[in-house]
């Protein structure tokens, strides 16, 4: 665990992760899960997102709870017999462990697939999103990095905001439902509230449809990540 001055940097050395290519997942939580998510948001993760973090051997950074886009991506992780880093950040007060149990009936589990884990201060969910933009700028130094949202709420709004004042690009799933596309809209010309319009004008944020071809999106997304 990280303390409040805690030394981000070095607990990740301590975890044996080292600089590469990261890409940084957010979205929709307990909305979301492996075996009732709709079969183009499967394949999404199973034949896109898991497949090219293993090629690449990239990061992954989520936010290491048991539900929603992470478990997701524990699943797919599994299924492919993946290998590449898959990195939790979240924090104390929000998870339940053998040892600790955080505030409240909506305190979490962790996903048991993810390889490493790094447990932040907050007692809020939403509190790990700055650790998580830090922590993907600190692993990704001199190689490229990515956030990728899909569907999401309030707390995916300040995830992305956080990359943006990490200055990460932000590829948003136009397609897997409520923020994700609410920004996609923005992007297209809708009426977004102030906050998705400040988003927006950072000039950081793409969109992507999620009915693609697994190949074309792999394409993409590979071309976000490599030199």
């Amino acid at each position: 665990m990280v303390g409040p001055e805690g030394d981000l940097a070095q607990a990740l050395v301590l975890l044996g992760l080292t600089s590469g290519p990261v890409l940084v997942l957010v979205g929709g939580a307990g909305s979301l899960h492996p075996d009732a998510a709709e079969p183009v948001l499967r394949k999404l993760f199973f034949e896109v997102l898991a497949p090219l973090a293993e090629s690449l051997q990239a990061i992954v950074i989520d936010g290491g709870t048991d539900s929603g886009v992470m478990k997701l991506m524990g699943a797919a992780r599994s299924e492919i017999r993946g290998t590449f880093p898959l990195l939790g950040v979240a924090s104390v007060g929000t998870i339940d462990l053998p040892e600790h149990s955080g505030n409240g009936p909506q305190a979490a589990a962790l996903e048991s697939r993810h390889s490493h884990f790094l447990i932040v201060p907050g007692d809020r969910f939403g509190d790990e999103s700055s650790w998580i933009a830090r922590a993907a700028s600190l692993l990704s130094e001199g190689r490229r990095s990515l956030t990728v949202a899909v569907n999401g709420g309030s707390i995916t709004l300040r995830d992305i905001s956080f990359s943006i004042l990490e200055n990460r690009p932000v590829l948003v799933v136009s397609g897997s439902g409520r923020t994700a596309d609410r920004i996609a809209g923005a992007l297209a010309g809708g009426e977004p509230d102030p906050e998705i319009r400040a988003l927006v004008r950072s000039g950081l944020i793409q969109a992507v449809e999620i009915d693609r071809e697994p190949a074309d999106l792999t394409r993409t997304l590979r071309g976000w990540l490599i030199r």
